[in-house]
């Protein structure tokens, strides 16, 4: 709803410049005695018949002021979603889950053949039905429990000189928290008894990535316990062995619904196609505003005169009609988009989390705004020059008087 307002407000605002439009050409018209000759004539003739030429330039303004805000929240949209990114393994880390007990060795075959010589660490679970919980001082209550041995500690620390005891968890985290001991909650199904407690000491490492942590168990530790266990999940450390893109897929053929397999790359921002697609279709519909313009003015006999018969100059003066047609339509839609693209970014940025993220800054994209703003009347101006005359200016005005505003040779 907050987005559907914002939509709203936009569509407002846009048609407040409507109406503005008309009163904008009448101002240039007036007061452009100190423009060259050319752009004096294009703001004239503009001016003189306003009804004709305010709606082309209104689809300009219109369709620059859409992609400025479409430009604006793409940026804020991803700068958002990169600071909202919480990745599920270290970077360059394989991660393959989701097998059955009966797969597991079939799994660590297909990974030992298609990674060949990459050590694999192996994160596990009880098998037993039950209830098996890790608690530490309160700071870490809650953090996810790693089970295994040695291969999967110095994965999640990311140091291979990180002491290991069969005895002893780690506490891995980049709080900056000190932890010295580790309780462990546990209850089997089909039992009647309050959960058992066993505590274990315990020491704190930090992580090579600070977003990525837990508590590890060592695999003896929980088997002391009565449980049995299984494997979770079959890593690859990137320490040890950066998986390729390529590699991922070799091993997703070869397991195909056995298994399901994750590379943790980062964050990945979307390509943009989509955006991309629709910002130049704004910017031809820009365009063809412009170009309609040029086709509204009913002055063919006055630029005949004045380009005394030379098509050169003809063209010159029909493509500074189309530049000064785009110009008003950019700058006034470029600086209506800023304010919509503005004010739509909060509600597009908006977590709906019980506890939303912090907003995350982000540039507004200057030079791209600047860009379309400044190169739409030069392209405009480039395709009117290239462009037929007859094409561009009405051939059925030609034995029309010349409007008043021009009638004096001095008011050119």
């Amino acid at each position: 709803m907050t987005a559907l307002a914002g939509l709203m407000g936009g569509a407002l605002l846009l048609l407040g410049l409507g109406p503005f439009t008309p009163w904008l050409l009448g101002m240039l018209g007036r007061n452009a005695v100190r423009l060259p000759l050319a752009f004096r004539l294009a703001a004239r003739h503009m001016a003189d018949e306003p009804a004709r030429t305010a709606p082309g330039v209104a689809t300009t303004m219109s369709a620059t002021a859409v992609a400025t805000a479409v430009m604006i929240i793409t940026v804020a949209v991803t700068a958002q979603a990169r600071a909202d990114y919480q990745p599920e393994a270290r970077l360059g880390a394989l991660v393959v889950e989701g097998f059955s007990t009966d797969q597991s060795a079939t799994v660590r075959a297909a990974l030992q053949h298609e990674l060949s010589g990459a050590p694999i660490a192996q994160n596990n679970r009880q098998r037993e039905s039950g209830f098996l919980n890790v608690e530490t001082p309160d700071s870490y209550t809650g953090m996810e429990a790693h089970i295994g041995d040695q291969a999967l500690l110095r994965y999640l620390t990311g140091d291979p000189s990180t002491p290991y005891d069969e005895g002893t968890a780690v506490v891995v985290t980049a709080d900056g928290e000190e932890a010295d001991s580790a309780r462990i909650r546990y209850t089997f199904s089909g039992t009647d008894h309050s959960p058992s407690t066993k505590t274990i000491p315990a020491t704190t490492v930090r992580p090579t990535d600070p977003r990525v942590g837990g508590v590890f168990i060592p695999a003896n530790v929980v088997q002391d316990l009565g449980f049995h266990l299984e494997s979770e999940q079959l890593i690859i450390d990137p320490s040890l062995h950066r998986t390729s893109a390529i590699e991922q897929e070799r091993l997703d053929r070869r397991l195909g619904q056995t298994a399901v397999t994750y590379l943790e790359r980062g964050f990945q921002a979307p390509t943009g196609w989509l955006y991309f697609v629709a910002v130049v279709a704004l910017i031809i519909l820009a365009l063809a505003g412009a170009l309609a313009t040029i086709r509204s003015v009913g002055s063919r006999g006055i630029l005949l005169r004045v380009s005394g018969g030379s098509a050169a100059t003809l063209r010159f003066f029909i493509a500074c009609r189309a530049a000064f047609s785009a110009a008003c339509g950019t700058a006034m839609g470029a600086s209506a988009g800023c304010v919509i693209g503005l004010l739509l970014v909060w509600p597009m940025t908006t977590s709906i989390d019980w506890d939303p993220p912090p907003r995350a800054p982000f540039e507004i994209p200057w030079t791209p705004i600047v860009a379309l703003v400044a190169g739409l009347p030069v392209l405009a101006a480039a395709i009117a020059a290239l462009a037929s005359p007859r094409w561009l200016i009405r051939s059925n005005l030609s034995s029309r008087p010349a409007p008043s505003t021009l009638s004096a040779p001095s008011e050119l």
